[in-house]
């Protein structure tokens, strides 16, 4: 009786062949996600556009997308469906060390060197990192973990992780820190028993992360559009990640952010992108030590 009631008082649900993304519709709201967040829809996209849209409309009480197209409008540049739709629409796949090659290459060449040269008065016992595009938060914490292991022990350090991205949704999981069992498969055993705590009782089969790895990482929402970025102008990194994020941006995008990720880089810093992704064609200011692994080239501008 209780589930008819809840039942009778939600509205019919309209199916979901009631929506249909045309081509005006479809042309629209392409071209505004690329105004806001740089991503290139390619026409083989409608599908997967009108299945993430189709629920917003839903939520709103809209009859079709030309309604939505003009409410997002009128929130224009920002706005709370603004932000809801940018959210629906972006990917966010990830794994704790994901693409492990990454996280060694960080562990056994470049925090060694960085701590040489501060042992040896040539550098300070300071180490800034970006990941642009942090997703659910794996990456940044499994640096984290690495960063803890490899160079906290050798004495106090002043070490700061930004970890960003475009989605609010995911930057709040990211936030919290914690994880289902299968998502922290990939991360070893004595990490995990070292760097989480497993739930009990109600909160069996979960892990999270623990206040040391966490406190190294601030969260925080950046649109990678964004001119300027909401980052002092005097803060340069020593490693940008940017895994996995350019793929969706056209060429003209890609060549302004990596010119920008230069210019925060402190010289010789560390440039860490995707497997699929390259920077041949698109910028010449970087040099490449292999494995999607780039450094800042010193004869650049």
């Amino acid at each position: 009786m209780l589930q008819n009631t809840a039942l009778s008082l939600s509205p019919p649900a309209i199916p979901q062949s009631d929506f249909k993304l045309g081509d005006k519709e479809f042309g629209l709201l392409r071209q505004l996600v690329y105004e806001l967040t740089g991503i290139s829809l390619a026409d083989g996209k409608r599908t997967m556009l009108e299945s993430r849209l189709v629920r917003r409309l839903r939520v709103l009480g809209l009859d079709d997308f030309t309604a939505y197209y003009k409410l997002l409008r009128d929130q224009m540049p920002q706005g709370a469906e603004i932000r809801a739709m940018i959210n629906a629409v972006t990917t966010n796949k990830t794994e704790f060390f994901r693409e492990k090659h990454h996280f060694d290459f960080v562990a056994d060449q470049i925090l060694p060197l960085i701590r040489t040269a501060a042992s040896s008065g040539h550098g300070p016992r300071r180490l800034r990192v970006w990941h642009a595009g942090c997703s659910t938060g794996q990456e940044p914490y499994s640096l984290s973990m690495v960063i803890l292991d490899t160079l906290i022990n050798s004495g106090t350090w002043d070490i700061k992780l930004l970890a960003s991205d475009i989605d609010t949704n995911v930057l709040q999981i990211a936030q919290e820190g914690v994880y289902k069992e299968d998502e922290v498969a990939s991360v070893p055993p004595e990490l995990l028993k070292r760097h989480f705590m497993r739930g009990r009782g109600a909160n069996e089969g979960m892990y999270q992360v623990k206040d040391a790895a966490k406190q190294l990482i601030k969260f925080r929402h950046i649109n990678l559009l964004e001119e300027p970025w909401p980052i002092s102008p005097s803060v340069q990194f020593d490693i940008i990640f940017c895994r996995n994020v350019v793929i969706y941006f056209d060429k003209q995008t890609q060549r302004r952010l990596f010119q920008r990720y230069y210019d925060k880089l402190k010289p010789g810093g560390h440039l860490f992108i995707g497997h699929s992704e390259t920077l041949h064609g698109i910028s010449d200011s970087f040099d490449l030590l292999g494995g999607t692994i780039y450094q800042k080239s010193a004869n650049s501008r």
